[in-house]
């Protein structure tokens, strides 16, 4: 069986695990403790990073959009979440790396980054100012994804794609540790329940650390 090396709140690893679902791909989890840099999983991926794909034919994959984009062209599963036209796939890859890039910059890192893997890597205690700059970005990030949801299906058309899947593997992350006040981005809030009601969500909202506990709302479907 294929197995995929993880941190249970990257939101890349988060990313590659809806593909999974979304294609109705088996696979095994394995938790990395990338802070350990272990010698067997650098011989796997030399820049120590999650995620990991390790396919049944014992192909290798590392970064996320790579193996987002090989589990898409494998599967026979519709829709393709790259889309059917040069143009669908201009705009889905232009959310993706609106999230895994800018999104992730500006308010997953500050927030994540200060509120735990500050702990996991013994750097010191969270930054009030970088927790607060977090949160005010994630308004803006909300504020857009509501814009987009007026105007369409979903984030980038009128099916669901990697760019929605993208967007709710950071989301799910921020909204574990509390950091979205949803009735502030009543649109956002519609689009995030729509997805976190699919059920390639319901592992990721099954996600638990006992030393570091998830938002009250976090795994509810109809959430405030």
């Amino acid at each position: 069986m294929r197995q995929l090396y993880h941190f249970w709140l990257s939101p890349y690893s988060r990313k590659v695990r809806l593909v999974l679902a979304e294609k109705k791909l088996d696979f095994e989890l394995k938790a990395e403790p990338v802070w350990e840099r272990r010698d067997e999983f650098l011989l796997l991926n030399p820049a120590g990073e999650v995620p990991v794909l390790e396919d049944e034919d014992g192909t290798v994959l590392c970064d996320s959009t790579v193996i987002c984009e090989y589990l898409d062209e494998i599967s026979d599963e519709e829709p393709k979440l790259l889309g059917s036209n040069p143009k669908e796939r201009a705009e889905i890859r232009r959310l993706v790396a609106w999230f895994d890039g800018k999104f992730n910059r500006e308010v997953t890192d500050h927030l994540l980054g200060e509120k735990l893997l500050k702990r996991f890597f013994s750097t010191g205690t969270p930054d009030t100012k970088v927790l607060r700059a977090g949160r005010t970005n994630a308004a803006y990030h909300l504020d857009y994804i509501g814009w987009l949801f007026e105007r369409r299906n979903w984030l980038a058309g009128d099916h669901l794609t990697m760019a929605d899947l993208a967007a709710a593997a950071q989301i799910s992350v921020i909204d574990y540790m509390g950091d979205i006040n949803w009735s502030k981005h009543p649109r956002a809030k519609d689009w995030y329940m729509r997805i976190k009601s699919r059920p390639s969500m319901r592992d990721i909202l099954a996600d638990r650390q006992a030393s570091f506990p998830p938002s009250s709302h976090y795994a509810e479907l109809d959430f405030e």
